[in-house]
């Protein structure tokens, strides 16, 4: 298993690895242009992992100066447990670090059980004190 660089070239399998992951969603913010535009504006920040050429788990990072944002985490069922997905995000983490972010948030549905234990587990703290609001600026409600 190899961990590298996630490429645009990468967009198609991993929507169908989205698709594939219960409590993934999908949205319009997920197009190839938006992911490549994505990719060009987070350099370092987002990876793929790789078994016999084949993306078995990903996860995509961002940033907006001062926190990282977290984004698709996400490993392959039968993959998990062997430390993919901690091996994912603390690479975002540290790249992070290198240019001065020392905090990071993720976004996981409260319905998301697996995900919601996961993050629980590796320490991360959920939030009481703060509500998430949204803001579509069109009439696409899947922006």
């Amino acid at each position: 298993m190899q961990l590298r660089q996630m490429l645009p070239s990468d967009h198609p399998e991993l929507i169908t690895l989205f698709k594939e992951t219960p409590g993934a969603t999908l949205r319009d913010a997920d197009s190839y242009a938006a992911t490549q535009l994505y990719l060009e504006r987070n350099p370092n920040l987002n990876f793929v992992v790789e078994d016999k050429k084949n993306i078995i788990a990903c996860v995509m990072c961002g940033h907006d100066g001062r926190r990282g944002y977290l984004q698709h985490l996400i490993v392959k069922p039968e993959y998990r447990k062997l430390g993919l997905g901690e091996k994912l995000f603390r690479e975002c983490v540290c790249n992070l670090a290198r240019i001065g972010i020392e905090k990071t948030h993720i976004f996981v549905f409260k319905d998301n059980g697996i995900a919601n234990s996961f993050w629980q587990s590796k320490g991360w703290q959920l939030r009481q004190d703060v509500n998430l609001y949204s803001f579509v600026s069109s009439d696409n409600i899947n922006a």
